[in-house]
């Protein structure tokens, strides 16, 4: 079994709207995946089922060999200790500094004060802000928040990073260092990445696995893919 395995996957909301049917696709373990299309195709459902936000109404959605779908309520949080996350907007927590919104995932593992420095600051430095562990994030570019979020992603050392949309409210230079800090942790860390995304020159300049959907199916999956515009629509 690969890394990421979905089997049949189909999810219907409760409003009757059809996000997936018949997804199938295997991810084996490093490997840097774009899911691309238009809005409403269904990218966002699929990153949300593999940290078990989401469950499949049909099919199996697999993480590392686990049966994310059959997941009790009470072990979820044993799943995504494993998998970090990177969102659009941020989330970041503004009453706290950076070190403490890097640090605020490890509060609750029962790690030592000590170890919870060590693996914060070594994520910061991964993303270049190891300068800014005191500022607070008003205090900071929208890049810099970016790159707040992606070192919270990764201070637990996670298998599998999922990127939903990292670059939208950033401008192309941001986006570039943004997209450099994220290859740079699959290359050193060896983390698998799946990013979200509608930034076609990211995707064209990047040359990774292209996955496309398109309102819900999954129409097309090509290695070393582009953003092109037949796979688009």
């Amino acid at each position: 079994m690969e890394f990421i395995e979905l089997n049949h996957v189909f999810k219907v909301y409760k409003n009757g709207v059809s996000a997936l049917a018949d997804v199938s696709l295997k991810i084996a373990k490093g490997d840097f995946v774009f899911i691309i299309g238009q809005s409403g195709s269904g990218k966002s459902t699929l990153t949300k089922l593999l940290y078990r936000e989401e469950k499949p109404n049909r099919g199996s959605v697999f993480v590392g060999g686990i049966n994310v779908g059959k997941l009790r309520n009470g072990n979820v949080y044993k799943l995504r200790r494993k998998i970090g996350v990177v969102f659009q907007d941020f989330k970041l927590l503004p009453k706290l500094t950076v070190y403490e919104n890097v640090a605020y995932p490890l509060e609750s593992y029962g790690m030592s004060q000590r170890e919870i420095r060590d693996r914060v600051k070594k994520a910061l430095e991964r993303v270049g802000l190891k300068n800014k562990l005191r500022s607070y994030p008003n205090q900071l570019s929208g890049g810099e928040q970016q790159r707040v979020c992606i070192a919270r992603a990764i201070v637990n050392e996670p298998k599998l990073i999922i990127c939903d949309e990292p670059t939208g409210d950033l401008d192309p230079k941001m986006s570039k260092e943004i997209m450099d800090v994220i290859e740079s942790i699959n290359r050193d860390m060896g983390s698998t990445i799946i990013m979200a995304t509608h930034d076609k020159e990211i995707v064209n300049r990047t040359k990774k696995r292209v996955i496309c959907l398109h309102d819900g199916v999954l129409i097309s999956d090509k290695e070393k893919g582009t953003y092109i515009e037949n796979e688009s629509v």
